[in-house]
């Protein structure tokens, strides 16, 4: 089998030659090759992968002209990718290379996406607590019988990474795109390591981008095909608000003669009949655009690649 490694990096200068290192120790015999995808680094992490990739025949290097995020890296390393399947892990050496060999397996039994569940994480506790509610509100919204959704190390057959568009936060979402495209999808127990070099670059805002993610890929799944039917509901039930709206606003008018009630739930009325209206046209706008405007591919944010 021929595998492709990809690795977003940035400023992990201290961990890439020992990383290759153990990958080339633990892959086997497989046809592999290495890609990392440097992410804007500014702490020499660029010279380092340039030594290593003339010096391991293996190591490629894709090079951003300033830091895009981890979706934009893995998007542009899955683009890139050659070969049968991808495994993509980080460049911390928190994700120990000793479990290629299980990935691979897992691959070749008939898995479409296998997902690392660090049971045991090395990390701070205001990571992996914020880390497990998310993982447990994922898998509860999408059905996906995963401990670990977001894991940044998996295995990937290459169909999968070609139909899987990542952008925003999406990586954390991939084994969801994937199972909503069929696929199947499995996970495996992985020893994560205590980060040795560096520190984490992931503040707190990540998460208000990851439910920002989870709400639009929750959308698409359940209306992508469909888009009118989604707005078209909500507008008539807002317009059959507003309609008993403006009824209740006639009878408190000339039946209980209250005057200031009456213009507030008319005013009201009228608002939400508006709204629903807007509501249902979008919804058309939304049908015309999923039926007749072509796909579009994302443009290219590489500025230097290197290649054996």
């Amino acid at each position: 089998m021929k595998v492709t490694v990809v690795i977003p990096v940035f400023n992990e200068r201290e961990t890439l030659r020992p990383l290759v290192e153990r990958i080339t120790e633990h892959i086997g015999p497989h046809e592999h090759r290495i890609l990392f995808v440097d992410d804007g680094s500014t702490d020499g992490s660029v010279e380092a992968l340039r030594r290593l990739h003339e010096q391991f025949p293996a190591v490629d290097v894709i090079r951003f002209r300033r830091n895009f995020g981890k979706s934009a890296a893995l998007a542009a390393g899955f683009a890139a990718a050659e070969g049968d399947a991808v495994i993509t892990m980080d460049g911390d050496l928190q994700d120990d290379p000793k479990e290629i060999p299980r990935f691979i397996e897992k691959i070749e039994e008939g898995w479409d996406v296998v997902v690392g569940w660090k049971a045991n994480r090395q990390d701070p506790w205001h990571k992996t607590f914020p880390s497990r509610i998310y993982n447990r509100i994922v898998s509860r919204l999408f059905k996906l019988d995963l401990h670990d959704v977001n894991c940044g190390f998996k295995a990937l057959r290459a169909e999968v990474v070609r139909n899987i568009p990542v952008y925003g936060e999406m990586h954390r979402l991939i084994p969801v795109l994937a199972a909503d495209l069929g696929y199947r999808i499995t996970e495996i127990r992985v020893d994560h390591r205590p980060r040795e070099h560096g520190a984490s670059k992931y503040g707190i805002e990540r998460f208000s981008r990851g439910a920002i993610d989870v709400l639009s890929v929750l959308f698409l799944s359940r209306c992508q095909h469909s888009p009118g039917h989604f707005f078209a509901k909500a507008g008539f039930w807002t317009v059959a608000v507003g309609l008993l709206g403006i009824c209740a606003a006639l009878a408190a008018r000339f039946c209980f003669d209250a005057i200031f009630m009456g213009l507030m739930l008319g005013f009201a009325g009228v608002g939400c009949v508006g709204a629903g209206i807007l509501l249902i046209a979008l919804g058309l706008v939304a049908e015309l655009l999923v039926r007749r405007l072509p796909p579009t591919a994302p443009a290219s944010l590489v500025a230097e690649e290197l290649r054996h």
